[in-house]
């Protein structure tokens, strides 16, 4: 544990920032971008699995090149490359060039979240994580909170492609800054990995595990549900059901990040008060209450308040299943992670997929109503995972 890089909690959740703030950088602009290459909004949703099959499917290789190579040296090439996908993604002439560069972002993205998490589990004792953790997340939540406004607002005014310029360059600047700070490290000397075993004997040791193998499951669920599910779909629900505009929508999908900022302030409280297994339950019914309402929701304004909800809602749910996932194999926690984070975009892919076609044969509301249903018995059942 003491033989990982120091590097700045700050700095680690500035990455987690860039990272995220490439993820979510299509939400605001689907409607741009079907209108632009011509197909339906539910047609664009093959960028979303796209991004997040490679994303998912490249974590095979991640965690055990992050146990072996360092996970922070690992992260920050993959920042890079992510910024340079993301840049060429400006200059797509066509839906198909869009889909292969995001598949590309996705492929190397998927290396970020999961070590700097994994890097957090290796300095930080498990009874001081879960705050580390929250102090982590707030460069997600701010990613949340202001990529959409950004990139709708960018792509309203200066089309969908100054969206992934501006954002592309900054993620290979803190790429770089990652980098620059690892100093020599950076470079020289390789640090132990996963003593004994290969990748591939790291993953079926966790797979022998029934509590990890029921962690997955979990990991699966939270992103068909949630990550896949209904959360990528608000603010074309916005758009096309209010008439908002995209700069508007990203405004108020924005309120996602005032509930989830709300919670990191007080995640060591909520844990101490409430333990890991009462934030798994209320968090996922209070998700299951606010995507049932927002179903529901008769005006923009109601869902501008139940995404805060979400936000909050959804961090006390997520954070508990990242914490656990950083303890499920500490001999190889990079490895350990990645198989979380792997079955956590997989979960997502089939969930982009699957609530673009509820949407495009019945509509907003019923994609909406049955996340709500899901979440409901999930939260019921996850709470007694060890």
């Amino acid at each position: 544990m003491n033989a990982a890089p120091q590097v700045s909690i700050w700095l680690v959740a500035l990455a987690g920032f860039a990272s995220g703030s490439g993820m979510r950088i299509m939400d605001p602009l689907m409607p741009l971008v079907a209108a632009d290459f011509g197909v339906s909004v539910s047609g664009v949703a093959v960028l979303i699995a796209a991004f997040m099959l490679t994303y998912g499917g490249g974590q095979v290789a991640v965690g055990p090149l992050g146990d072996r190579l360092g996970k922070l040296r690992v992260a920050a090439v993959a920042l890079m490359l992510f910024g340079g996908f993301t840049v060429l993604a400006e200059f797509a002439g066509n839906l198909t060039e869009l889909t292969l560069l995001r598949a590309a972002g996705g492929l190397v993205a998927g290396a970020v979240i999961p070590l700097l998490l994994a890097h957090i589990g290796d300095t930080v004792p498990y009874a001081e994580r879960q705050a580390v953790i929250g102090q982590f997340l707030i460069g997600n939540v701010m990613a949340q909170m202001l990529t959409g406004p950004i990139s709708g607002i960018l792509g309203q005014y200066f089309g969908w492609q100054t969206s992934f310029l501006v954002f592309g360059c900054f993620t290979a600047a803190i790429g770089l800054l990652l980098a620059a700070r690892l100093g020599t490290q950076m470079w020289r000397g390789l640090p132990g990995g996963a003593r004994g075993q290969s990748g591939l004997m790291a993953y079926a040791r966790l797979l022998r595990n029934p509590n990890a193998r029921r962690l997955l499951l979990a990991a699966f669920l939270d992103g068909a549900l949630l990550f896949g599910g209904a959360f990528p779909f608000i603010a074309s629900f916005l758009i096309e059901d209010f008439q908002l505009s995209a700069g508007q929508a990203g405004l108020i999908v924005a309120g996602f990040g005032l509930g989830a900022l709300a919670y990191t302030q007080v995640a060591r409280r909520m844990v101490r008060r409430f333990g890991e297994r009462n934030l798994l339950l209320w968090g996922g019914l209070g998700l299951s209450a606010g995507l049932a309402m927002t179903a529901l929701a008769p005006g923009w304004g109601v869902v501008l308040v139940l995404q805060w909800l979400l936000g909050f809602c959804f961090y006390s749910f997520h954070g508990v299943l990242q914490a656990r996932a950083t303890e499920a194999m500490p001999e190889a926690r990079g490895t350990a992670v990645s198989a979380f984070a792997m079955a956590l975009f997989m979960g997502q892919t089939s969930g982009s997929l699957a609530f673009a076609a509820i949407i495009a044969a019945g509509g907003y509301g019923w994609a909406f109503g049955l996340a709500a249903l899901g979440m409901a018995g999930f939260a019921a059942w996850v709470r007694r995972v060890p």
